[in-house]
């Protein structure tokens, strides 16, 4: 079984984000600060696109870590990912 990791570095999050072609995003009328979200392909009508600045804004004050998975059991580049309490 692959695992999962966690991180709480900037870089290497935007990194995985990027490489997954997905965009950074919060729940629709959150309000200020909101539920972060990652958006890939096609974009999602219940999601707020946002800056990487607003992002990583709302990571450190919600005090979040992010937990994802590299690659798939059979190799597949994975989407994995979930923000948690660190």
């Amino acid at each position: 079984m692959s695992e999962a990791e966690t991180t709480t570095d900037h870089s290497r999050i935007r990194n995985w984000i990027d490489e997954r072609d997905g965009r950074p995003a919060k729940v629709s009328g959150s309000g200020t600060g909101g539920i972060l979200r990652i958006d890939f392909g096609e974009p999602d009508e219940g999601l707020t696109p946002i800056a990487w600045e607003e992002f990583f804004e709302i990571f450190e004050k919600n005090q979040l870590a992010f937990l994802h998975q590299d690659r798939t059991d059979d190799g597949q580049i994975s989407r994995f990912s979930k923000f948690i309490d660190r």
